[in-house]
């Protein structure tokens, strides 16, 4: 999150910084170069700042509940929202995607 516009980098530290207040038990650390959150071991999400926007993803993402529609994405399990400078973001969906990634993945690991 280092590189790339002021504006960019300001998106993504804060939609980073959201998932790390989720619990006590969130940790952080890099997956691939990217900024990651997990519980336990287990990632639940992560951002990724582009050229021209960013992803706030979600590695079990194409599980969640996502009634306004913002995930994106095909594969298997993970999906991401992407943000553009300027464009409005829903704050509260958004933040319960997060919730929900964080949720899932504490009972994920109970199940365990």
């Amino acid at each position: 999150m280092s590189d790339g516009s002021v504006e960019l980098r300001s998106i993504a530290q804060n939609w980073f910084a959201r998932m790390r207040q989720c619990g006590d038990d969130v940790r952080e650390l890099l997956h691939d170069g990217h900024p990651t959150a997990c519980v336990a071991d287990a990632a639940f999400g992560y951002v990724d700042a582009f050229k021209d926007h960013v992803n706030v993803g979600f590695f079990r993402g194409a599980e969640l509940p996502d009634a306004n529609g913002l995930l994106e994405g095909t594969g298997k399990t993970m999906r991401h929202v992407k943000l553009r400078p300027g464009q409005k973001i829903d704050d509260a969906a958004l933040n319960k995607l997060i919730h929900a990634a964080y949720t899932d993945m504490q009972r994920r690991l109970k199940a365990n």
